[in-house]
């Protein structure tokens, strides 16, 4: 039994955009772009949905993903937390296979865009680091946010005070946001520690990656999926949409 398995978190109760999880991009469900990916890594040993719905169930089945057990509601709420379902599929595998992976690679549906390679990237990087937690990607950010302002009635404030949010952006330290391009989570540090990334993660520079949260941004990730292509829409021509 392989010690990667991937998990890919498909709830059915979004309200920013609804069923965004099964919405179609370039005529397959969003979902499918986490699946393929998963797929085509040379790493990931298994690939699991852990969703509450019966017809997400189905069409992740149609893709080539494993669905062996069901969400349960009270997991799936807008304010349930990765951590819950994360450790629900780690108790379903031990007691109904016995056994669970070391690494579990979260692939996000909402960021569908991936490249192959820079998975297998992630997952050897946390191999090859035997002290780290967990591994998280993010991408560089433009400038950093102790430039930015926060409202106080009419009047913007800074976060620094003296107008230092006024000096050069390369006088800051270089910060990073995170993003869906890829997490890794140790088994063994969750059930220990009780919580998913710990002291030690890993910080994976990715390329900057959109999210889809809204209409606007699924359209903009289509669009991009016009223009440039990718080699998991290759892999998907091969089942029937």
């Amino acid at each position: 039994m392989g010690n990667v398995i991937a998990i890919i978190p498909a709830r059915s109760g979004s309200k920013s955009l609804i069923d965004k999880n099964i919405k179609l991009l370039s005529g397959h469900p969003l979902l499918a772009y986490s699946i393929a990916v998963a797929k085509m890594s040379k790493k990931i040993d298994r690939v699991i949905i852990s969703t509450d719905s019966e017809r997400y169930a189905e069409i992740a089945r149609q893709y080539g993903a494993e669905v062996p057990f069901m969400r349960p509601s009270k997991l799936a709420e807008d304010s349930s937390s990765d951590k819950s379902f994360i450790m629900h599929a780690l108790r379903w595998l031990k007691e109904n296979e016995g056994h669970y992976p070391e690494y579990w690679v979260h692939l996000r549906p909402t960021t569908p865009l991936r490249e192959v390679k820079i998975i297998d990237d992630a997952i050897n990087t946390i191999f090859n680091d035997s002290n780290s937690t967990s591994l998280r990607s993010a991408h560089k950010a433009p400038e950093s946010p102790l430039k930015w302002f926060k409202k106080s009635g009419n009047y913007f404030k800074g976060f620094l005070s003296h107008e230092e949010y006024n000096l050069p952006k390369e006088m800051f330290n270089k910060v990073y946001v995170p993003n869906g391009f890829i997490d890794i989570i140790k088994a063994s540090f969750i059930i220990k520690h009780k919580e998913l990334h710990g002291e030690r993660m890993i910080g994976f520079e990715s390329p900057v990656c959109y999210e889809v949260d809204s209409s606007e941004e699924f359209d903009y990730i289509q669009y991009q999926l016009d223009k440039d292509g990718s080699e998991l829409l290759n892999y998907l021509k091969k089942y029937k949409k």
